[in-house]
Order: structure tokens, then C-alpha cells, then sequence
């Protein structure tokens, strides 16, 4: 947790930075005071309707296929009970605190843009859990991606009223009611309309999507390091990476791909060994190194268009039915996940190939008919010795099922209550998965740059590049240079490391500079 570090949320939209802060790094929030003047607006429309005999949808009536129920005032702070207990219907394994974080900042991003109709002691009750550290209990399967995150959002909203299971600050296990007392936060008893202002939204799947961009940002340009190692360490050329070639191609991603590329190339001893054409006898590299950029390139103009949408819905206000600025408070669709659901899948095709890519290169280190003079498998001693043959196995299977979860959940659609809810984003399970895919996408980098580090050491005494010998360097605090077969998979969990905290990328970049 970041010491002191407070995110101010109001009407305006949130920065992706500020996401990462709170869902991340534990930062605190604070509600503005435009933001509470806007709720306190929204909230004297909702009360006049709450006090009308006109039926108004989600203040007066019940929800979804129950719409036409006029709900007795007496009988509404029960609905609004009824509605977030029956909601919280999650099951299976309990998700990540940082997409739970995340969530419940973007939930109450919206209530502070007045266009939901809560009361402000109900979004300053929120904004306490975050700022208290209190994370509700929510589990991966329940959202539909359609009417918002129902099930996730009404796991939080249940932790509000007081009940329901959290992790408080330390971690810990504990019944919500316990945990708000040890905070001293009031638990919230729902008044008309806050129960589906609190459940009615796009959050989990927006926090999963800027979490994946953050991700995925850091690992592109992994991708460009490790592709540059093994271009290396196969003796392969750097040519194809000049800027004259990739304007003849424009797409903004491959530029800057090959320029990461020629960047950590550069100064290159084992590059110069094969520079005269007597000395090489290659016309054309294999695919997996001369189209990296191409591959990196689309894979960073997929995340860019990501951004965007990830943009938009950061300055939207999600919820059904909404209070607009007029007074007016209308039913929409704006709720439905499609828009977020499109670029998660995306996203999970980016992860597939940029894995796939990565391990046909790390297969070429391995087999001698390829590799250009190393040993079969990179072995100390072939036959004795496996090297890093089964690394390769490894990462074949993470890739396939990196494949497997690159199909995409938005094109299925099952019909929800009564046929009311009758076309659904699938949005939350193509977070779900892109999670996953993010994962295996780290893991097989990882084993690329292994591979590729222990190659380079096999071309001595041939220099490599500055910039690739100080991932080398970095690689080599916690993995030994090679040797005769060790216990592998310890060494493969410390190049996940480096590759999941940016070591990797750093390490380049103390001889780059920030790379694109």
C-alpha cells in the first residue's frame, strides 16, 4: 500500500493511473465536493419519485421481468434489501482483491457523477471500505456481463448493508458486520433505488480491462526484448528492423516495435560477427524473428484501441435507470458489456500470438538443425544432459491453452430472467480469462528470455549487445550461468519474476532508455 496516497473521485472521469493505484497499490479515496453536490442533486429527483403515485422503474416497481410490480413505500427499503441479497449469488473460487478494488472505485466513480440517485452517506460509506481496506468476498462465476456485473457488484453492495464475508486490511478472513465495526463504518441501510445503483454496472469488466492494458503495455515491450535476444543469439539480422522498411509499411505499432528492437540490437558484438555478407550465408531469417515487429507491432495497435474504449467507458456513468441532467430519470441499455466484452477478446488473441511467436523462437534455440553452431537443447552435454528441452514442453502447453482461451466469450449469449434479459455481453468471463491469458503470456516470455540468456552466454566469447547483456545480468542475480542440468523450475519461476515486476524491461532500459 502506498503511504498516504489518496485518489480525489469525482464527476470527471478517472485516469488509468488512478485505477492502478487504488486496485494495485491500496491507495485511499475521497469523494470531491462536486462529487457530493452532484449525488445530493440527483438524490432530491429520486425521493420526488420515490413519493409519486407514478410507477418509476428500480424506485417504485420491482426489476427485470418483475418491472409492472408497483411496490408499496412501506414495503421498498425491503426491496432494496431483497434485491442485493438475492443478487449476490456468486460461486467458485474468490477473486483477485485488485479486480475487487478496482470495481468498487469504478461503482463509485459512478455514483459520483449524480446520475444514479443515491444518497451521499451511502457513496461515503463506499469510498470507507476502499480507503479502510476492506475488500469484499467475490467470486469468478455470476455476471453475465449484461445489466452490468450484477452478482460481483452485489457482493460489494451486501458488504455496505453489513453483511456477507471480506478480507480486511491484513488479509483476514472475517464477516463483513465485524470487519465495518473494527473499522467504524456504519453499515447502510438501502433507501429507494440505491440497491440497483450499487449492483448496475460495467466495473468488473472495465477494472479487469485496465488492469490487462497495464499488463499487457509492460509485456509488448518484453516481447521486443526478448525477440531482439533471440534475433541475437541465432545469429540472426537486424536489418529488416530499419525504419526505411517499416514506412513502407505504416502502421504506427510496427515502427515502434522494430525501433525497440534496433535500439537493444545496437552495438551488438555477436551482430557484427555475421555482418559481411562472406561470413553469412542466410538470405532471409525465419518468420518468428523477422516479422517480431510485425506480430509486436498489432499487438500494440490492439492494446491502443483498448485504451480507447477503456477511455470511453471511464467517462461514462453506467447505471439503469439514470438521472440526467434535466431531472429526468430514464431507462437505457448502457449497461450492456458488449463494447468493453469486443476488446477483452482482442485482447486474448494478442496474448495467444505474441506467446505463440515467442515459443517458436525458443524452439529454434533447441534443435541443432536450427540454432547455428549451440548444442542440441542448449545442453552442457548432450545426451547427459536435457537442457532445456522440456522448458520448450513448458511453454508448448501454456501456449495451447493460451489458443484454447483466445476464443472468444462475447459471441456467446445465454437469456437471463424471463427472457427480459434476452442478449448478454459475456463480458465478465472475457476478463476472466484474459486474466488467465496475461498469466501464460508472462510465463512464456520468461522462458524465451531464459533460453535466450543462456544462448547468449553459449556465444562467447562474442560480445552481445549493451542492452541485452544487462538482461543477461539481471537474469543471472537469481539464475546461474549454464551448466550441467539443475533443477529448472525454480529458474523458470525467477524469469517469470523478472518478467512480471518489469525487471526485464528496465534492465534494457538502463542502456535504451524507456523503450515505446
Amino acid at each position: 500500500m502506498r503511504d498516504n496516497e489518496v485518489v480525489n473521485v469525482g464527476p470527471e472521469p478517472l485516469t488509468f493511473d488512478d485505477v492502478i493505484k487504488v486496485a494495485r497499490h491500496g491507495a485511499a479515496v475521497r469523494l470531491t465536493d462536486d462529487a457530493l453536490a452532484a449525488v445530493s442533486a440527483a438524490r432530491q429527483r429520486v425521493d420526488e419519485l420515490a413519493e409519486s403515485p407514478v410507477p418509476a422503474y428500480g424506485i417504485s416497481t420491482g426489476f427485470g421481468a418483475l418491472a409492472t410490480r408497483h411496490i408499496d413505500p412501506a414495503l421498498r427499503a425491503q426491496l432494496q434489501r431483497s434485491l442485493v441479497r438475492s443478487h449476490a449469488a456468486g460461486n467458485g473460487p474468490e477473486v483477485e482483491t485488485e479486480v475487487v478494488r478496482a470495481l468498487m472505485l469504478l461503482r463509485l466513480h459512478t455514483l459520483a457523477t449524480g446520475h444514479t440517485g443515491v444518497r451521499p452517506t451511502t457513496a461515503r460509506t463506499l469510498a470507507a471500505l476502499i480507503s479502510a481496506g476492506i475488500t469484499p468476498i467475490v467470486h469468478e462465476y455470476g455476471s453475465l456481463g449484461c445489466s452490468g456485473d450484477l452478482a460481483p457488484l452485489a457482493h460489494v453492495a451486501l458488504t455496505l448493508m453489513g453483511e456477507g464475508v471480506v478480507r480486511d486490511s491484513s488479509g483476514d478472513v472475517q464477516p463483513a458486520g465485524e470487519a465495518l465495526k473494527q473499522a467504524r463504518i456504519e453499515p447502510v441501510e438501502l433507501a429507494a433505488k440505491e440497491g440497483l445503483a450499487l449492483i448496475n454496472g460495467t466495473d468488473g469488466m472495465l477494472g479487469m480491462l485496465i488492469l490487462a492494458i497495464e499488463d499487457l503495455t509492460r509485456l509488448v515491450r518484453t516481447a521486443d526484448v526478448s525477440a531482439a535476444m533471440s534475433v541475437e543469439a541465432l545469429l540472426g539480422t537486424d536489418r529488416v528492423f530499419m525504419p526505411e522498411l517499416q514506412a513502407l509499411r505504416p502502421h504506427p505499432g510496427q515502427a515502434l516495435a522494430a525501433a525497440n528492437m534496433t535500439r537493444i540490437l545496437r552495438d551488438s558484438g555477436i551482430m557484427a560477427s555475421h555482418r559481411d555478407p562472406a561470413a553469412c550465408t542466410r538470405v532471409q531469417d525465419a518468420y518468428s524473428l523477422r516479422c517480431a515487429p510485425q506480430v509486436a507491432g498489432a499487438a500494440r495497435d490492439t492494446i491502443a484501441h483498448a485504451a480507447t474504449v477503456a477511455g470511453w467507458e471511464l467517462a461514462s456513468a453506467v447505471d439503469n435507470p439514470a438521472v440526467l441532467a434535466d431531472g429526468r430519470v430514464e431507462s437505457n441499455g448502457n449497461f450492456h458489456g458488449a463494447p468493453i466484452a469486443y476488446v477483452l477478446d482482442f485482447l486474448a488473441v494478442v496474448a495467444a500470438d505474441l506467446a505463440s511467436m515467442s515459443e517458436r523462437r525458443t524452439d529454434r534455440f533447441l534443435d541443432v538443425a536450427r540454432n547455428h553452431g549451440l548444442p542440441a537443447f542448449l545442453a552442457d552435454d548432450p545426451g547427459v544432459d536435457s537442457g532445456h528441452m522440456i522448458a520448450q514442453y513448458t511453454q508448448a502447453a501454456i501456449v495451447s491453452e493460451l489458443k484454447r482461451l483466445a476464443v472468444p466469450a462475447s459471441v456467446d449469449s445465454i437469456p437471463s430472467s424471463a427472457m427480459q434479459e434476452d442478449h448478454v455481453s459475456m463480458g465478465w468471463s472475457a476478463a476472466r480469462k484474459l486474466r488467465r491469458s496475461v498469466d501464460g503470456l508472462t510465463r512464456v516470455l520468461a522462458i524465451e528470455v531464459l533460453t535466450a540468456a543462456r544462448a547468449l552466454d553459449l556465444r562467447a566469447p562474442l560480445e552481445p549487445a549493451p542492452a541485452t547483456a544487462a538482461v543477461v545480468r539481471a537474469l543471472r542475480e537469481t539464475v546461474p550461468a549454464p551448466g550441467p542440468d539443475r533443477f529448472l523450475a525454480p529458474e523458470i519461476d525467477s524469469a517469470v519474476r523478472l518478467v512480471a515486476d518489469g525487471g526485464v524491461v528496465a534492465a534494457a532500459e538502463s542502456v535504451t532508455g524507456p523503450l515505446a
